[in-house]
Formats: structure tokens, sequence, C-alpha cells
């Protein structure tokens, strides 16, 4: 049965956000500035991927390093795909993004010593503990010890709740997006969205001049991940509806190091360990990245994943391990504190013990198409941060480059926002949202069934290493999961449960689509039956039919 709609709550907004984390909290301050603005959060703020962040922000900020350089080790991560325009542009507005994040209040981690050899000799930075992640040819990624998100997070939000011009509403969720015509009409653009009220279960409608989908990535598709329960992919799914394009969505990033503990849930061991000195090591002690790449462990994360994927099938092993004991007690209880403190929590201490560690899905580097702007394919409608594609991640993202990006286009997409306000008017009278032919469901187990069946289908078939029968048998399950969550959909009351596995079921097709488009390894899709790159690659570009 197909949704109709005729009435609910009602509420006109100038600007609405949907996601509370680094972008989306960044760009409504700046938006703030000028006009009000409305955040919707899915949940409590504090429970995004922003907030468990632990490496830090990639910017030039070192005399002895250049734009030049950070350019140049962001396109060969990429693999040949990154936008250089793109890069250029964000490489660029580091240091300004991270002049605005002080003066926001974040405390980055300082220097003991004035003649630290990481030590940078510009007025503003000089005093800033910068460090080297893989990838990196440079010390360049400022952060907050080992809780950068934290940090920032603590920060933007504390300026957020004190803001006049700021509203926040946690606890709900977008379920879609309202456009002011059908899909494909070349004059339509985005009017507001449908928004469902967790602690309510009432629906409402949100009509807004501009709408900004700032909801992250969709790593929530994996069995195993290192994000937390949010990350479903609902802007991608949303924006797909909507008719915005995606693209390169097969390029999924595995986290080399997650924690490997029965009751240690999602949590990430961050790339700067092995950034200042942390060895990877077989359950014999043998030390193997070397063996398969001269960069051993400051290999970018896809040659790091896949290694340790391999050395763990060839072994049968359930986890290699991450060895930081060389490191003295202070030197690792200054720079890993939280990581330190959680593994403690596990019975493992640090200092003397290594850190069992697993891959988990991390990072999407793919999403919907945008501009330098933050704009998308409909009028009014921006994304920004893991959920958007700009082209500067190309088939690989490299170490910090995410909060970077978060950041740049979160900054012009509020420029931009800016120029349009004066001319853009509300939508006089949007469709209003109707579930007079829906009823409760006594079957909530089918969400809970699907939402397993999905994660595990994509970890067994869409994982670090892929062949085409893989795919297609992905391709062929994920369809007849998709037709059931529709049925189900169209029949039954909304909650939350069942828009993300709505969502989850979408992204996790584009994502299978997107890896069979791609006959090539490249970056973060590695295949068996084509294991060599082509000569001219491009984006694997999907675009909804009308």
């Amino acid at each position: 049965m197909k949704k109709t709609y005729s009435s609910s709550a009602y509420s006109n907004h100038d600007v609405l956000v949907i996601g509370g984390g680094a972008a989306g909290l960044s760009l409504a301050l700046k938006i703030a500035e000028f006009t009000k603005v409305t955040i919707l959060s899915k949940s409590s703020l504090h429970q995004g991927s922003t907030y468990y962040a632990q490496g830090g922000i990639a910017a030039v900020l070192d005399t002895q390093d250049s734009e030049l350089s950070h350019i140049e080790d962001t396109l060969l991560a990429g693999g040949g795909l990154c936008h250089k325009d793109i890069v250029e542009y964000a490489v660029s507005r580091g240091p300004e993004c991270i002049e605005w994040l002080m003066q926001q209040g974040v405390a980055f981690s300082q220097l003991d010593k004035a003649n630290d050899s990481s030590s940078a000799d510009s007025d503003k930075f000089s005093n800033f503990h910068l460090t080297q992640e893989g990838g990196h040819s440079h010390r360049r990624v400022i952060h907050a010890a080992d809780a950068t998100g934290k940090a920032i997070f603590r920060s933007l939000s504390e300026k957020i709740l004190s803001n006049p011009n700021i509203t926040v509403h946690t606890n709900t969720v977008a379920i879609d997006l309202i456009s002011s015509g059908k899909l494909g009409d070349k004059n339509s653009r985005c009017i507001g969205a449908y928004i469902l009220d967790e602690s309510t279960g009432a629906i409402s409608t949100y009509n807004a001049r501009f709408i900004v989908l700032a909801t992250g990535g969709a790593s929530k598709a994996y069995l195993y991940t290192s994000n937390p329960d949010g990350a479903s992919g609902d802007g991608i799914a949303m924006a797909w509806r909507a008719g915005c394009r995606v693209a390169n969505l097969e390029f999924n990033q595995f986290h080399p190091t997650c924690l490997y503990h029965p009751h240690a849930k999602s949590f990430l061991i961050t790339e700067a360990l092995r950034g200042e000195g942390g060895i990877l090591r077989l359950p014999n002690g043998q030390r193997f990245m070397p063996a398969y790449d001269e960069r051993a462990e400051l290999a970018p994360r896809d040659i790091v994943a896949r290694a340790i994927d391999s050395e763990m099938k060839r072994l049968g092993c359930d986890c290699v391990y991450l060895d930081i004991t060389h490191k003295s007690p202070e030197f690792i209880r200054e720079h890993f504190p939280s990581i330190q403190k959680k593994c403690l929590k596990y019975g493992i201490d640090i200092c003397t013990e290594q850190i069992p560690v697993v891959p988990a899905a991390h990072y999407s580097c793919g999403g919907i198409m945008v501009d330098k702007n933050g704009r998308t394919d409909m009028p009014n409608l921006y994304a920004i941060g893991e959920t958007s594609f700009t082209g500067l991640h190309g088939a690989n993202r490299m170490a910090s480059n995410s909060l970077l990006e978060c950041f740049v286009f979160a900054f012009s997409a509020a420029e931009n926002i800016k120029q349009k306000l004066d001319s853009t008017e509300l939508f006089p009278e949007p469709p209003f949202w109707d579930e007079s032919r829906v009823t409760d469901s006594d079957e909530d187990v089918v969400i809970s069934h699907n939402w397993d069946e999905i994660r595990r289908l994509m970890w067994d078939y869409v994982g670090i290493v892929r062949t085409d029968k893989r795919l297609q048998r992905a391709a062929n399950r994920i369809e007849l999961l998709r037709n059931e969550i529709h049925e189900y959909y169209g029949n039954y009351k909304i909650n939350t449960n069942l828009l993300e596995l709505r969502n989850l079921a979408l992204v996790a097709d584009l994502i299978i689509r997107s890896a069979i488009d791609r006959k090539e390894s490249r970056g973060l899709h590695y295949t068996l039956d084509y294991p060599e790159q082509l000569k001219n690659s491009t984006d694997t570009i999907l675009k909804p039919e009308n």
C-alpha cells in the first residue's frame, strides 16, 4: 500500500539541518549569524559519529609541511579518483577551519616542550602537537589527545545550546524529504521533510526554505562496524528517493583496528596509535605489515585492512594484535588516555599487553553527489559530511581528512545559503502526512530478522574482498528483502527501527549495484575477479529512475 498525505502537525523553518554531528553543528553555528536554524538529531546529540572520533583533523599547520604535499598524499591515497580541484579547495581551507574551532573553544593537544620535533613555527599553531597517520608524509593531524571528536562536540554543542537563533530537537527521525513537484520534474525543489517524534510517535511536516542533510554514513549496513547505531544511511536513502544521484558507494572503508572483545561494541583503536609507533603482530608475535607494503603500519587503511584480513584467513585466527608496549607508560597515558581506560575496562593493560584487533566497517567514501558548496541535484537541498560525495576521498579516504571535509563544506554550504536566503520563500502549502490506512504491527520480529540478515550478507558478500558470485548473491537476496520491507512499510505504523531498516536495505542495494558496476580493483574496492586497475577509471554514478 502506498502512503498518501493529508494532515499532520506543521511548522515553518528558515534552515532545517537533519543531523547533529560535526558538519551539522558547524554549519548551524555559521548560519545562525544571519538567520534562524533548526537542528534535528535522531537521538541525543552525543550519539553521533563525531563524538566517538578519536584521531584528529588533517591540515597544513607546520612550516615544514606544505599544501602541495597534503594534496599529493590525498591524491595518492585516493587511487586516482579524487577530484583534484576539490582536494585543492579543501586543503587550502584547512587552517581557517582549525582557527575557527579554536575560537569555539576546542582544546587541541599542546606540546610539552618548545623544541619538540613536531613543533610548528607559525605563531598561531606553534604550540600544538601534530601527529602523523597512515598515508600522510608529514605530521599534520591536529588532535585533542585520543578523543578529538568528543572535544569538538563539547565545544560546538555548548555554543549551539546557548545560541538564541538555533533550536535543537532530539529524538526526532526524518522519514522522507518533501519536494514541490514529482520525481524528475526539472522545476521541483526541496521544501521540507516529514519528521517522526520518537517520544510521542507523532509525525510532523517541517516546511523549510533550505534543507541540509548531515546524517553521517552507512557503515551499519555491515555486521562489524566502528560506527554508532545511527549510521544507517538515512540521508543517502532520502536523497535517492527524492531524485538525487549518488556516487562511489562501493568504496566502503574498513578500519583496520577495532578492539576485538565480546563486550567491546564498536570501539575503535585510533590510527594515531600506529602513527606513534604501534606495530601489528600475528598471534605468535611476528610483525607482518612490511611484507605487504614498504610503509608497513603507516600504509593507507585499505592496504592494512586487507593485510589483516588475509592473515586472519590464512591462519584461521580470530584477530591480530596491535603492540604499543615499547613506548613508555607515561607516553601512552598522555597520548591515548581514552584507549587505555577503555581497554583496562576489559582487562587489557596496553602499557604491558598487546591489543587484540579486527577490521570493521568504518567510513562511506561515496554518498550524495554535491558540488563544492554542498548543493545536491535538487535545488535548496544540501548534503555535507559523510553522507555526501564531494570527490575529496576518491577510492580511499586518507586518515583525518573526514573531519576536514566536514568543516570545509559546512562553511561553503553556509556561505551559499546566505547568498540565496533573501530570494528564497517558503513553499505555501506542502503536502501533509497521512497514516489513516495503516495499523499497529504485532510482527516486529520481521524488522530485527531482516536487519540481521542484511548486515550478515553485506559482511559475507560485499566485504573487504569481493567476487562477482558473492555480489550477485547479495543482489538477489537484497531484492527479496527490499520487497518484504516495502510491503511491511506500507501496512504498519512506522517507528525508528523500521525507518532505519528501510533506509539500510536501500543503501545496501546501492552499494551492491555500485560494486557490480566497477570491473577493477581500486582503493577500497578489491575483487578477485578483476585484480588489476583500469587505465581510464571514473566515478561510479547511479541515477534514480523517474
